[in-house]
């Protein structure tokens, strides 16, 4: 033990001392953080919309004007015809049209439903869809609350619309709760996948032959630093998430605790399994990055929805470990979920983890043979 404590302390100096080291650890996350949190959107903000009023009444002025109170749209103007549409959608002036029909005050007050057609510029079809729902929302709102009409709400069906968990569509909610288990990802995996390779490389691997210290030990002894520095970032990254983008926590801070240390292990072991089989730094980097960057990004639900790919690579998503950590962060800080409804999860990282050190120690034996 005293062995492997002195092997323990000697880790930490030499990541005290290299400078770069100190860098990507503390630095990169922070950086990623800030850049993802804030150029990752999926919301809309101050759209473009042009009115077609065919019928220039009272109520149709007052539906206008709170789309135009609302922060994802501004009213740029009004237009004649609809053969002005086509040209504002090519000219990428306007991002949608509302059209009132005529005697739309004098309808509704009869208790006919007249028609409000809401026309986007579907070349990029997520922002249109996410600028249909959110005028039909205000629409609706205002015909709920806010129409002044005697028995409105009675007239025709009524949408009740209703969102849980982020009813303001906000996209940091999403994204920022993912970044932390990108960044840890990535971090921890990348430091510890260079960190056998580089004792290689230095020549200091016939030392640990020649210790007293067990290959497990060895391999321990590797990864309990990064795995307290990881615990670090997760603190960081947190508190970055609650004080710069304000997202909520909902959840136990101890089972988030928790659960992130878990990953943080399964993470540091699949970047121990990569040193492992790598025979220099160089390769060990290439392999973290280009090996678990887009798959972490793209594959595990951080941005795109895992049910709506192709099965190949949906199948393919259940081997990433990031994938489960997705759903353990966001169901605790934005569900309030208990264990219970997360031991799923749990239990596939858990079992990763133990699948990446074994691999990790009986590689390990094979290069001391």
């Amino acid at each position: 033990m005293s062995s492997f404590k002195g092997f323990v302390v000697k880790e930490f100096k030499q990541i005290y001392r290299d400078k770069r080291t100190l860098l990507v650890l503390f630095g990169m996350p922070i950086i990623q953080m800030l850049l993802f949190g804030f150029a990752i959107r999926n919301e809309v903000e101050n759209a473009k919309v042009a009115v077609l009023d065919n019928s220039h009444d009272a109520v149709t002025r007052q539906i206008t004007s709170k789309i135009n109170a609302s922060n994802y749209f501004s009213v740029e103007g009004a237009i004649r015809g609809y053969n002005e549409i086509e040209e504002l959608f090519q000219q990428g002036e306007i991002n949608e049209v509302v059209v009132f029909e005529s005697d739309f005050a004098r309808k509704l007050e009869r208790g006919e439903q007249p028609a409000v057609n809401i026309i986007t510029d579907a070349s990029n079809p997520n922002l249109a869809q996410l600028i249909q729902q959110y005028s039909t929302s205000i629409i609706v709102d205002w015909q709920q609350r806010g129409s002044g009409l005697p028995d409105v709400n009675n007239k025709g069906v009524s949408a009740n619309a209703n969102m849980l968990f982020n009813p303001q569509l906000e996209s940091v909610n999403l994204f920022v709760p993912g970044l932390i288990a990108v960044i840890l990802m990535l971090i921890s995996a990348l430091m510890t996948s260079i960190s056998i390779t580089r004792e290689k490389e230095m020549g200091n691997m016939e030392i640990l032959l020649v210790s007293p210290l067990r290959p497990a030990q060895i391999i321990i002894g590797k990864v309990l630093p990064y795995l307290v520095l990881a615990f670090v970032n997760v603190l960081t990254v947190l508190a970055l998430a609650a004080w710069v983008f304000v997202v909520p926590f909902r959840g136990s801070y101890g089972l988030f605790m928790a659960e992130s240390l878990l990953f943080i292990f399964t993470a540091l072991a699949l970047g121990v399994f990569i040193s492992t089989k790598a025979n220099d730094q160089q390769t060990a980097m290439m392999v973290a990055l280009a090996g678990l960057l887009l798959p972490t990004v793209l594959l595990s639900g951080f941005i795109f929805p895992i049910s709506s790919m192709p099965w190949p690579l949906q199948w393919f998503s259940n081997i990433i470990p990031a994938r489960w950590f997705l759903v353990i962060v966001r169901s605790i800080m934005l569900k309030d979920s208990s264990l219970l409804l997360l031991w799923k999860e749990t239990l596939i990282l858990f079992l990763m983890t133990l699948g990446f050190i074994a691999l990790s120690v009986k590689n390990f034996k094979v290069r001391l043979q």
